[in-house]
């Protein structure tokens, strides 16, 4: 008996897939192939900046890790209280950035402090820590020192005990209700203050009188004395969006730190040192 011959479409599909292994036809493994050319589309790589966050914030190189304080720095008190300063005697190549209550007016600040790992302090008045001062609990908890800068914002000079008494111990009563920080420097509205300001601090449990020698301005960096150039010890302040509305605080933040890099210094923690 002869065979029956196959169907034609088993003959056909036979010699398919002969033809599909003589010629190395196996399935893809091309995931652009695999996944779809439109998934495919929707896979990028990591942005550079991921896991570089300096490159978010227009800094060339990460910010150099400052070297570990001393003990803290013993200023030399006043005869009625504690010293007033706007630079701390150090070696270390350390300036130390402070703000005021303009830092609330930037919500990227957050991020920046946080990413950067900034050891910044910041100056708050009471109405900057009264009722709704959420985003100043975030910038703590990204590693901001939270201090004093009086409860009503008031020039202090001339203004008898009991009033700037009221004022200080106030102001570190409430944030340490609010924040649970333990401010032990202060920073009098507009640099102004006597030698009662002094004796009021110093029963409030002022460690330090805090001024600074540079300022961030918008047309750059402005020294109240010395030479015009940063050095190891320096406090700067960081203005806020009222003194320079063309940019945020984040942006002369940016500047501040490229200028620490180009003279070979970083940022440090000032109550490390006070």
């Amino acid at each position: 008996m002869r065979p029956r011959p196959w169907p034609r479409r088993t003959a056909a599909a036979l010699l398919a897939a002969a033809l599909l292994l003589l010629a190395g036809c196996a399935p893809s493994v091309d995931p652009i192939e695999r996944l779809g050319r439109k998934a495919a589309q929707r896979v990028r790589p990591a942005s550079p900046a991921a896991d570089r966050p300096y490159l978010r914030w227009g800094l060339a190189a990460p910010l150099p890790v400052p070297p570990r304080p001393p003990a803290r720095t013993t200023a030399a008190r006043t005869r009625t209280g504690p010293p007033v300063l706007d630079h701390v005697d150090t070696p270390d190549r350390v300036v130390f950035l402070t703000y005021d209550d303009g830092a609330e007016r930037d919500p990227r600040f957050v991020d920046m402090v946080r990413e950067l790992r900034l050891p910044i302090a910041v100056f708050l008045t009471g109405s900057a820590a009264g009722p709704g001062s959420g985003h100043f609990a975030r910038l703590r908890a990204a590693g901001a020192d939270l201090q004093n800068h009086t409860l009503d914002h008031p020039a202090l000079r001339g203004v008898p005990y009991a009033g700037q008494r009221a004022e200080i111990c106030g102001q570190r009563d409430r944030l340490r209700a609010r924040f649970g920080a333990r401010s032990r420097l202060l920073r009098p509205p507009y640099g102004s203050y006597d030698t009662t300001t002094l004796r009021a601090a110093a029963d409030c449990g002022v460690r330090a009188v805090v001024l600074w020698r540079a300022s961030m301005k918008d047309t750059g960096l402005r020294f109240a004395h010395g030479p015009h150039r940063l050095g190891p010890g320096d406090i700067v302040l960081v203005t806020s969006d009222d003194d320079d509305p063309a940019a945020s605080l984040h942006e002369r933040t940016t500047r501040i730190l490229r200028t620490l890099q180009t003279q070979g210094l970083t940022a440090g923690r000032l109550s490390d040192y006070l």
